[in-house]
This record gives C-alpha cells, sequence and structure tokens, in this order.
C-alpha cells in the first residue's frame, strides 16, 4: 500500500560531485510515454528492456520520471525486466506522477510506494470527473483508477488518435467548469482560472494520448529533484546525465539537472514539436521518433560501455 512520505524522506537535492573517474559515465533520467514505453500500444519493447538492464549492471543510475502510476511502472517495465532476468544487486527507481509518488525496485520486486499526500488532488473532483467520462466520454477514454496522487484520463485502445484529440478539448473544458464548481483555480495552457482567492493551484495538462489534472507544484523538475534523493544513498552521482522526453514539459527535468551544475545532454525522440533554445545539448535521433527513438539511444549507449 502507498505510504506517505515521511519528512526525513525528502532531504534536498545532493550537490553535483566532483570530476572522479571512479564514478558511473552517468545517469539516465528517462521519461516512460514515447521514450520507453509505445504511446500506441503501451508496452516497452524487448530491446529496451534489455539495453536497460546491460547499463544498469553496468553501474548507471536509472530513474524513470513519469506522469505515469506506479502501477503502470510495475505492470509495463518492472514486470518484464524480471522477466528477462533483472540481476541482483541492481536497483530501478521510479519517480511517478510527476514527482508526487516514488518507489524502487530489485530482482526482489518492487519496494514500498511513497506519496505525497501535500500534492493529491480530493477526492470528490476526482469522483465528478470519473462520472464525466462515463456519462459522456467513455467511447474515447478511461479513467485511470491507479493514480494515487493527480487524476487522469487515457485514450482508450479502440479509439482512433484524431477522434480522441478532437473529443479531448471538449473533455478538458467540462473538466475546468467542474474545477470551477470545486472552487479550484486552475490553468490550462494559456488559459487560467483562478480560484475565489485569485490562486490557481492546479493545472490541466493534456498530452497526445492523455490529460492529467494535477498540482501546479508537480513536473518533471520535480521529479529530478526527487530522483537524486533516491540514487544519492546506493551510489555515487555520476556529474554526467542524460534526459529523454518526448514532450516540451519533458525539457524541464534537463533545466534543473543545468541549474544544479550537472553536465548533461537532453533526448527529444519528438522533435518536431519545436526544440527550444536551450543552454545545453539537445539531441535527437534523425527520423526515428518515440519508442524506436528511444531504442536507438539506449543501443548507443550500450555500445559506447565497449
Amino acid at each position: 500500500m502507498p505510504t506517505d512520505a515521511p519528512i526525513d524522506l525528502l532531504p534536498a537535492a545532493p550537490a553535483p560531485p566532483s570530476p572522479d573517474r571512479r564514478r558511473p559515465a552517468q545517469g539516465l533520467l528517462l521519461d516512460v510515454d514515447g521514450p520507453v514505453a509505445s504511446p500506441v500500444t503501451r508496452t516497452v519493447p524487448a530491446g529496451i528492456i534489455a539495453d536497460l538492464l546491460t547499463l544498469a549492471a553496468a553501474g548507471w543510475p536509472v530513474v524513470f520520471n513519469t506522469g505515469r502510476s506506479d502501477a503502470f511502472i510495475r505492470r509495463q517495465v518492472m514486470e518484464p525486466m524480471l522477466a528477462a532476468g533483472l540481476p541482483a544487486g541492481i536497483t530501478f527507481h521510479a519517480v511517478c506522477e510527476k514527482g508526487a509518488t516514488w518507489f524502487s525496485f530489485t530482482a526482489d520486486g518492487a519496494g514500498e510506494v511513497f506519496t505525497d499526500r501535500g500534492l493529491a488532488l480530493p477526492t470528490s473532483f476526482a469522483d465528478d470527473v470519473r462520472d464525466l467520462v462515463e456519462e459522456k466520454y467513455s467511447h474515447l477514454m478511461f479513467f485511470d483508477e491507479t493514480k494515487l496522487a493527480m487524476v487522469s484520463v487515457e485514450q482508450s485502445l479502440e479509439a482512433a488518435n484524431a477522434d480522441y484529440l478532437e473529443g479531448q478539448r471538449s473533455f478538458d473544458e467540462d473538466v475546468l467548469d467542474i474545477m470551477h464548481s470545486h472552487d479550484m483555480g486552475a490553468c490550462r495552457l494559456d488559459r487560467e482560472e483562478p480560484d475565489s482567492n485569485g490562486d490557481i493551484e492546479y493545472r490541466v495538462d493534456p498530452t497526445i494520448i492523455s490529460t492529467d489534472i494535477e498540482s501546479v507544484r508537480v513536473g518533471k523538475d520535480l521529479g529530478a529533484e526527487r530522483a537524486l534523493t533516491l540514487v544519492a544513498p546506493l551510489m555515487d552521482l555520476p556529474r554526467t546525465w542524460r534526459t529523454v522526453g518526448d514532450s516540451r514539459t519533458d525539457y524541464a527535468m534537463a533545466d534543473y539537472l543545468h541549474e544544479q551544475g550537472y553536465d548533461l545532454a537532453h533526448v527529444d525522440v519528438r522533435p518536431a514539436d519545436g526544440v527550444p533554445a536551450k543552454p545545453y545539448e539537445v539531441l535527437t535521433e534523425g527520423s526515428l521518433i518515440h519508442e524506436e527513438a528511444g531504442a536507438a539511444f539506449l543501443a548507443r549507449c550500450v555500445a559506447s560501455l565497449g
């Protein structure tokens, strides 16, 4: 069962280490939908599983930094790794729901799931969104019952993506109306709907296959901070990191690591959405996108081991 996070499990993120040849070559901070799991099938290719196991066995810290739930990571990432043969002594970390929940897993399976309850949305609001989906949008999407802090809906596998995206606009508008009825100040892209105090504490975040309704305090930058606190007690932190994502919001994890003084490059597996100007290197995999681009990048990482 999920556990509220005690304060002493949330230390300040460690400072970057000094150069040291004994440290792992680099760390990996990976979004899941897109770079690792196919946004079409929601599954992870066997080659990606194998390469992640190889890199972790070589001493590279691997952290999944995702909006997905812990349940999704266990089912689509951890279980295939266990089936492929996750070696003893290796720990993977998963920061889920954009920093609101987190856990680690080894060859023995998943450890305890921690939840920052201060980032959780009201249960009554979640109930209203569930009802909305059932009454009006069940032909396009489903309510994600596995989320512990945010409220999310996702495109049904049977629905065409074009139909889903058209219906998503209407759904998001309906969600903002529900939030107004709960006096929950919210924003969606450029639209802002403050609460009765003039505050905005929540965000409606549409993606190509889902909509997440979340605290404005969550994000891939919070996930990156959590990632460092998970890795630091178990191994020396590398100075060099690679972050990998498929949306513009994924750049926040690279921004955070850059601001903390780490050496990094960000791998964008869907650059057609626009590559922003950044003070660090942005890498792409030619014409490849999504999990095919992720697989190509990880294969190059494995090849670099020699």
